[in-house]
């Protein structure tokens, strides 16, 4: 079972029906071992059945429980109980919905208006090339295509995007951008212009002020930092 710690939750609370936020304080002992989202689960069933929260997966593959913890945005399905004590020095945290999307109730956010950030940056092929003839293929070189694989593991968790320096209302994002930045290793993509248009326009990498935070929260260890100064080298125009 692992080691036993007292905990303390203080959890934004938001109420769309009354308009009412608030934060609440939970005690909780549990094992070392638990994620963060069984200690909610345990809440709900031993304490307050109307705290809302979102989870889906919990193997940190779809995002959907991000939350902020003592200010840094993580997946909570990823976040075990000894681990958090560890890394924040402390039995007390403070968890709060992402910033980037409004509060829909407790921790729980429209993500959907998030999205549409993601969607301006076009992340799909505009103009894929022709299907080619059986025996030939699309060729990618080695070097390229491990960095291809890379950025595609990005999860749209919007961590990245939560710990950003520039604001989300003139920035399309870190993740929303490297939607786009992963389609210029692809070489089905023939429209480079119009992505370009998107990368380097007013929503584009030119808002970003290169802080590496992005870097620093990524679930997924993904060096989005690096993906982004490449764009913002222009290594991309010449591919």
């Amino acid at each position: 079972m692992g080691k036993l710690y007292s905990i303390k939750l203080n959890i934004h609370r938001y109420d769309p029906e009354s308009k009412r936020s608030w934060v609440q304080e939970y005690s909780v002992e549990v094992s070392g071992i638990l994620r963060f989202t069984d200690v909610l689960r345990k809440i709900n069933q031993e304490q307050d059945p109307s705290l809302a929260w979102m989870s889906s997966c919990e193997h940190a593959q779809c995002g959907s429980c991000s939350v902020v913890v003592n200010g840094k945005p993580l997946l909570m399905c990823e976040l075990l109980v000894q681990n958090a004590v560890r890394q924040f020095k402390t039995t007390s945290f403070t968890l709060e919905p992402l910033h980037v999307a409004p509060v829909l109730r407790d921790l729980i956010v429209d993500l959907s208006q998030a999205y549409e950030r993601v969607h301006k940056a076009k992340p799909y092929l505009i103009k894929p090339a022709d299907p080619l003839t059986e025996g030939e293929e699309h060729r990618i070189s080695p070097r390229l295509m491990e960095q291809y694989v890379e950025a595609t593991r990005c999860i749209n968790c919007f961590c990245c995007a939560e710990a950003c320096m520039s604001s989300h209302r003139h920035f399309l994002g870190p993740n929303a951008v490297m939607a786009s930045i992963v389609r210029l290793f692809d070489p089905r993509e023939e429209e480079k212009e119009e992505r370009f248009n998107v990368l380097y326009g007013e929503e584009g990498i030119a808002r970003c002020h290169s802080s590496q935070a992005c870097t620093f929260v990524c679930p997924k260890e993904i060096d989005v930092a690096h993906f982004i100064a490449l764009a913002k080298e222009c290594a991309f125009t010449s591919r």
